[in-house]
């Protein structure tokens, strides 16, 4: 019965010294707020002229560091991928040791906003695998096809489509050019885009290509027009003759069936060559383009709200080292006999 009594007046005294201390936390904790109201109204003069000063010095540094995007879609056209990027290299090298005189050899007017030049591929494997142009593009597809499917079983497809090796297959990149004013198109990459595709011998391969396209869109012309002839044809003899021969009617209509199927991909075949001879007007054809995006990653034109924040938090430092050095000095002071 003793031991009983015993452990419920020490469960008792427990509670007691809990509760104790959750009114000495909450009574530190009002203490702090008062303490920081305190504060704020003491320095209020100053906390305010801080966040003018610091909204002000960040407008006129954004104001003076501004950074600017321009990306330019482009599709290396005749198996210049590893050329494009060769040059964008070489050019960004240049751009590194502020070379503004090759810069200015090739062209650009304001070589001196550039700040740098990258080419990254725009990353889409179905385009990979399913672009359809030529028959040597089409044997190539089928070659991407079978080295992603090789790729998807050892499980490493996610990384093997971003690699290098991979990624200049894909057929669309983006240039991204960064500068430090508005650029026009005329003065930075119109110039650059001239650059690129003066390759004397990409420019005979493309002007060969263009001939090769042309020479078959005439032979499936051609082709065309002599299945017309024929279907003209057989629409004559089957309004003028009935046939009374169902097996040698189903054997004809089967035949026209395939005729007419060739003329189909005949016609799906001259789409695609019409299109190609649009896109191929170029070594590096331009397909878009966004010029003078205002950067704002990282800290670029944040710097109005950092830097109040920033200077707040080193007046706060400043503040508290005060005090901590004020009371550790009394304390010093007081433990001296």
């Amino acid at each position: 019965m003793s031991n009983t009594t015993k452990s419920d007046v020490d469960n008792e005294i427990d509670l007691a010294e809990v509760v104790r201390r959750i009114g000495r936390a909450y009574d530190s904790f009002l203490a702090w707020i008062f303490n920081g109201i305190q504060f704020l109204i003491k320095y209020a003069i100053v906390i305010v002229l801080l966040i003018i000063i610091g909204v002000g010095a960040g407008i006129f540094i954004d104001g003076r560091t501004k950074i600017y995007e321009n990306e330019i879609i482009v599709a290396p056209n005749f198996g210049t991928t590893d050329y494009l990027y060769t040059n964008i290299e070489l050019i960004n090298s240049r751009i590194a040791d502020r070379d503004t005189v090759f810069l200015a050899s090739i062209g650009i007017k304001r070589p001196k906003v550039i700040r740098k030049i990258e080419i990254k591929p725009i990353v889409d494997i179905y385009n990979l695998v399913n672009k359809t142009s030529s028959e040597r593009e089409t044997y190539r597809n089928s070659q991407n096809f079978e080295l992603v499917k090789l790729l998807s079983e050892s499980g490493d497809i996610n990384k093997v489509i971003q690699e290098d090796v991979t990624s200049r297959n894909y057929p669309e990149h983006v240039l991204r050019i960064t500068t430090s004013a508005k650029i026009q198109d005329k003065d930075v990459v119109e110039p650059l885009l001239k650059f690129l595709n003066a390759n004397p011998h990409y420019e005979r391969v493309r002007l060969e290509y263009v001939k090769n396209v042309q020479d078959k869109m005439a032979k499936n012309d051609e082709m065309i027009g002599q299945i017309n002839t024929i279907l003209n044809d057989f629409d004559t003899q089957s309004s003028g003759n009935q046939k009374s021969d169902k097996l040698v009617y189903y054997n004809e209509n089967s035949q026209l069936n395939d005729i007419i199927a060739t003329k189909n991909n005949l016609l799906a075949e001259i789409g695609r060559q019409r299109i190609d001879l649009i896109n191929f007007d170029q070594i590096i054809k331009k397909k878009s383009q966004v010029t003078n995006i205002r950067e704002s990653k990282g800290i670029n034109n944040k710097m109005k709200l950092i830097l109040p924040v920033f200077l707040l938090g080193l007046f706060g430092m400043v503040m508290w080292f005060r005090s901590f050095y004020s009371s550790q000095k009394a304390k010093h002071q007081a433990a001296k006999p």
